[in-house]
C-alpha cells in the first residue's frame, strides 16, 4: 500500500535522549526548557524576528485574531482547510469569501478591494500547498485600507520570497507542526510576528492571560504545548534538510514522468522557492479525477481531494456561495502521494499507472 502522506520520525534513540531528559526533570509542559530551546532553534532556522511555540495551527490562528481585536468581516478564501474559516466565525468575525487565481489557487488579490465594506477589519490569506500568496499586492491593499492581515502558512515551513521569509509578511503569520506536515513536532503550531508588543500580548495569551503569578492583563487561553511535541520537534530539525532534498527529488521525478498527464500543477510564485510540501494535479474535468483515483485505489495507492469541496458552499454554519473558480478547480484537483520514504520506484509505478488509466 501507498498511502497519500506517512510522517517523517527521526530515529528513536535520537528521541529517547529527549525524553531522558524529561524524566529526569519531571518538567511536562508549561514552557518547559525544550519548548523554549525548540521556540529560539526555529527562530533562528526560519530567520524571523519574533516566534512562539503553540497547541497547534488552529489554535495559533484563533489567538491571531484575537491578538489583533478583530470584529465584522474578515476577507478569506474558499480553499482551505476548514481551519482557515472556522477560526473566523469561532471567534466571532463573519467571512467574507473571494475567489482564488485559476492558476495559482491562492486568493485573486485583485478581487479583493471589491469585497471590502466599512466592516471589513482584515484580509486571512492562505499560502496554499506551500505557494507564496501575492504579498505585495495583499500588503498594499491593506495599508489603503487601514486592514490588518493574516497568513495561514500551515503548508509554508521554510518557504521565502525574494530571499525573506514567508512568516514575515502580514500582522501575523501562523504555522502548522502537525504530524502530516514536511516537518513537525506530532502535535503543533507556530505563530510569528514582527511586532515585539504583539509578541508579548500573544505570549501572555498563550498562557491563560497571565502576568506573573498572581495577576491577569489579557484574556487568554491555554495554548501552551508539552515537552514531549518539542523534544519531537527538536529531533526533528537537524533532518530538515534531508528531508527536502528528498521531497525536491520526489517532486522532480513527478514532473518528468507526467509531463504527458492531461492535467497541470499550480503556477508557483515567480520569487518563492517551493518546500514540496504537497503534489497537487488539477485534472480537465472532475470525471478525468475520480477515474485516476479510483484507478490508483485499485492499485493500493491513496490520494487525496485537497481541498474538496469549496468552503464557501458546504458549512452547516454559513449561507452556501457560489464561488466559480473554486468550485470548479475543488471538483479537479488531487494530491498524489508525497513523503520521505516514497522510493522513486514508487513515483514510477505511480505515474505509469496514471498514464495508464489517462489512455484506456
Amino acid at each position: 500500500m501507498i498511502p497519500i502522506t506517512r510522517p517523517f520520525l527521526p530515529p528513536q534513540e535520537e528521541y529517547d535522549k529527549y525524553l531522558a531528559g524529561i524524566w529526569k526533570r519531571q518538567w511536562l509542559t508549561n514552557m518547559g526548557p525544550l519548548s523554549s530551546e525548540l521556540e529560539i532553534k526555529l527562530k533562528l532556522h526560519l530567520k524571523v524576528k519574533h516566534l512562539l511555540f503553540v497547541t497547534n495551527g488552529t489554535v495559533a490562528l484563533q489567538m491571531a485574531i484575537k491578538a489583533l481585536e478583530l470584529e465584522g468581516e474578515i476577507i478569506t478564501t474558499p480553499f482551505s482547510f476548514i481551519a482557515t474559516t472556522s477560526s473566523i466565525v469561532w471567534e466571532g468575525c463573519q467571512p467574507v469569501f473571494v475567489d482564488i487565481d485559476k492558476d495559482t489557487l491562492n486568493i485573486d488579490s485583485t478581487k479583493i478591494e471589491a469585497a471590502i465594506t466599512d466592516k471589513t477589519s482584515a484580509i486571512l490569506a492562505t499560502h496554499v500547498y506551500g505557494n507564496p500568496c501575492d504579498v505585495e499586492a495583499i500588503e498594499k491593499i491593506a495599508h489603503k485600507h487601514n486592514l490588518k492581515v493574516i497568513y495561514d502558512g500551515a503548508h509554508a515551513f521554510g518557504v521565502e520570497v525574494k530571499g525573506k521569509s514567508i512568516f514575515e509578511y502580514g500582522d501575523i503569520s501562523i504555522c502548522s507542526l502537525h504530524a502530516t506536515k514536511l516537518y513537525h513536532s506530532i502535535e503543533g503550531g507556530l505563530i510569528v510576528t514582527n511586532d515585539a508588543a504583539l509578541l508579548k500580548k500573544l505570549a501572555s495569551m498563550r498562557n491563560f492571560g497571565f502576568d506573573g503569578y498572581e495577576a491577569f492583563d489579557e484574556l487568554g487561553i491555554n495554548g501552551k504545548n508539552s515537552e514531549f511535541h518539542a523534544a519531537m520537534g527538536l529531533a526533528n530539525l537537524p533532518y530538515i534538510e534531508t528531508i527536502h532534498n528528498h521531497r525536491k527529488e520526489v517532486t522532480e521525478s513527478y514532473n518528468a514522468k507526467l509531463k504527458n498527464l492531461k492535467a497541470v500543477r499550480p503556477k508557483w510564485h515567480a520569487d518563492g522557492t517551493n518546500n514540496y510540501a504537497y503534489y497537487p494535479i488539477v485534472f480537465q474535468s472532475e470525471e478525468a479525477m475520480l477515474k485516476a483515483r479510483d484507478y490508483l485505489k485499485l492499485h493500493d495507492i491513496f490520494t487525496r481531494r485537497y481541498f474538496y469541496p469549496s468552503l464557501a458552499a458546504v458549512l452547516p454554519y454559513l449561507e452556501p456561495q457560489q464561488m466559480p473558480i473554486t468550485d470548479d478547480i475543488a471538483k479537479k484537483v488531487m494530491c498524489l502521494p508525497l513523503y520521505h520514504d516514497l522510493t522513486l520506484e514508487e513515483v514510477e509505478l505511480i505515474c505509469r499507472l496514471l498514464l495508464r488509466v489517462q489512455n484506456n
